[in-house]
């Protein structure tokens, strides 16, 4: 096992001791990076009648998420400010329902960039096309193109890190 996914493990089983067993269906998943822990969980389909629309079944899955949002907020806020002393990390909350993915908080961290006038004039077409607003945030929707059609090519990085994690481990300690 390596490090992260030691860590990731650890997460797993601190949040299933402190989360209600009927918040989601099934263990929620934890991903963990260098800031931020994000607990995501699935949310039980919502009950519509047969032959609703999809626009009604978008309006109660919309409806869940929200009731949960509401009915959780004091005690999601509580385990994660344990979690955030105890792993000092922040803690971020999201669900899954209905083919939605939709997350509650979430950190805005500034990363350095260094970037020649090429890259620069990209993030100023999407400015300047009212795709962006800054910057700043078309540099992050071209993260999440990126992540978007290249999550095949992720995994395999992930996982080929993932080997380079073990080799580590395994190397001598120094």
């Amino acid at each position: 096992m390596t490090t992260t996914e030691g860590a990731e493990e650890k997460l797993r089983e601190w949040f299933a001791g402190r989360l209600p067993e009927d918040w989601f269906d099934g263990p929620p998943r934890v991903v963990l990076d260098r800031e931020e822990i994000s607990v995501i969980g699935r949310l039980a389909e919502p009950g519509v009648p047969e032959g609703a629309s999809e626009a009604e079944r978008s309006e109660a899955v919309a409806d869940l998420i929200q009731r949960f949002r509401e009915d959780t907020r004091d005690r999601r806020v509580r385990i994660a400010k344990e979690a955030e002393h105890r792993f000092a990390r922040k803690v971020s909350w999201g669900v899954e329902c209905g083919g939605e993915k939709v997350m509650f908080t979430t950190l805005s961290v500034p990363v350095m960039t260094r970037l020649r006038q090429p890259e620069r004039r990209v993030l100023d077409t999407l400015v300047d096309a009212g795709v962006a607003r800054s910057r700043s945030d078309a540099l992050a929707w071209c993260v999440r193109l990126v992540g978007k059609n290249a999550d095949e090519w992720l995994a395999e990085l992930r996982d080929a890190l993932l080997h380079v994690e073990r080799a580590r481990a395994a190397g001598p300690q120094v």
